[in-house]
């Protein structure tokens, strides 16, 4: 997988995540909250993968 395409996953990770704890804190659901927050890391997690490989494949 390209470092592109690691990076977008992060991003739409990190935004279902962000989405995830809203809906969590108005309806009171603290497993909808925790989960977000374990997706909002994992997409920051691979957007940091993507990062890296960027950086390796560059010259």
């Amino acid at each position: 997988m390209s470092g592109t395409k690691d990076k977008v996953k992060g991003m739409a990770n990190e935004a279902v995540g962000n989405i995830k704890q809203g809906v969590g804190k108005v309806t009171d659901n603290d497993r909808l909250r925790a989960e977000g927050e374990l997706q909002e890391r994992k997409g920051e997690a691979q957007q940091v993968v993507g990062k890296v490989k960027d950086a390796v494949k560059k010259p």
